[in-house]
């Protein structure tokens, strides 16, 4: 029970960060690469100090950590502080932030990555977005990497999900017929796939996408992409009872549901948020909190079976891609736990004994990013 509490004073403080002095904030992990490297913690992108010229001093708070750290890294305060910049975040993934400006061309930047270099960033621009007929490109569910080197990895897939049934794909550092990167444009005309989020699964080295309510996975080869991809049912398995009270709270929550896989387990799992509006604020935005979570194991059948029990590891839900990380990689961290982050919320739920603890405020990139490697000089 102590070592709860402990965590619970740990995570709250998510909320309400403390300044902590600029220490090192890297450490010794083996869980999160397959081989013995030197990672920085998982953590989560607050907010810039302006520091000048249009740029600020980045501060995360490394989710290993009760109080946030303030790095010398410089960034552009429209990527983090600024609600009315000409520059759109729309998703993240493996450290990469992934923007839209007014010009329609979709960019990866590495800004926001703690160890990535502030004097000489890395920002890819993709070619520009081609509208299916009856499809949309301005509004974007979320962005998928199959690796972490757009610029490097020729085999490097970047998909993009937009609101509605089109799922585009592109190699950056690819060649097509015309020597330059190319968009592959897909169509998935069911209906519970429009407001779907795109992942890649190391695993079956497939991009993956999970239908409304979670009873169908589509699964796409990042190597030829098609109108008809493979899908599976999924069936659920093992369902908590749940009392008439807790039933006729999450009838009133709004639903999410999202596929996290762990690369170090090589496991499945379905994730199904409920969150509830607690406040209207005066300019007319919902504010939401999480209520329920809840954690499904899928096997290769399709399987989805309820769990409370996911092992060492800690599960990371944002606006970037999801993640698992084992927690005895980075002391700190609390097994069996799910981090939870968005634009106004941040916080963590226990799956056993159950309980969430999270607090409302307003994050304008609110992404995990995951550990990344550091090149020792």
């Amino acid at each position: 029970m102590s070592l709860l509490l402990r965590g619970l004073s740990s995570l709250i403080s998510l909320g309400r960060p403390h300044v902590s002095v600029r220490s090192s904030h890297v450490l010794h992990s083996r869980g999160f690469s397959t081989t013995s490297l030197l990672q920085t913690p998982p953590c989560e992108i607050l907010f810039a100090e302006p520091c000048g010229a249009d740029l600020g001093k980045l501060v995360v708070l490394n989710l290993n950590e009760p109080k946030c750290t303030y790095l010398e890294k410089k960034v552009p305060l429209e990527l983090v502080n600024d609600e009315d910049a000409k520059m759109t975040t729309i998703g993240a993934s493996h450290g990469w932030i992934a923007t839209l400006k007014e010009d329609g061309i979709l960019r990866l930047q590495d800004d926001l990555n703690p160890v990535a270099s502030d004097t000489y960033p890395k920002r890819i621009p993709l070619p520009p977005l081609v509208t299916l007929p009856h499809c949309q490109t301005k509004i974007i569910t979320n962005v998928s990497m199959s690796s972490s080197s757009p610029e490097e990895d020729e085999d490097c897939v970047v998909a993009v999900k937009f609101l509605g049934p089109q799922l585009s794909f592109c190699k950056p550092a690819g060649q097509s017929s015309s020597s330059k990167p190319e968009w592959t444009n897909i169509k998935i005309e069911n209906p519970c796939f429009y407001s779907s989020r795109v992942m890649f699964s190391e695993k079956d080295n497939m991009f993956r996408i999970l239908g409304d309510g979670g009873h169908l996975i589509g699964s796409c080869d990042p190597g030829n992409p098609s109108d008809d991809p493979k899908f599976q049912s999924v069936r659920f398995q093992n369902m908590p009872k749940l009392s008439k009270a807790k039933q006729n709270l999450m009838d009133m929550c709004c639903r999410s549901e999202h596929l996290v896989e762990s690369r170090l387990t090589g496991e499945t799992f379905l994730v199904k948020r409920f969150k509830k509006t607690i406040k209207i604020t005066k300019s007319g935005i919902a504010r939401m909190k999480t209520k329920v979570l809840m954690v499904f194991k899928i096997d290769e059948k399709g399987n989805a079976v309820y769990t409370q029990d996911i092992g060492d590891l800690n599960m990371f839900l944002s606006m970037s891609e999801p993640f698992c990380v084992p927690a005895t990689s980075f002391p700190g961290l609390y097994a069996n736990t799910v981090v939870i982050f968005d634009f106004d919320e941040s916080g963590f739920v226990f799956l056993k004994p159950s309980y969430i603890g999270s607090t409302s405020s307003h994050f304008l990139a609110p992404y995990h990013i995951p550990p990344q490697n550091i090149v020792q000089s």
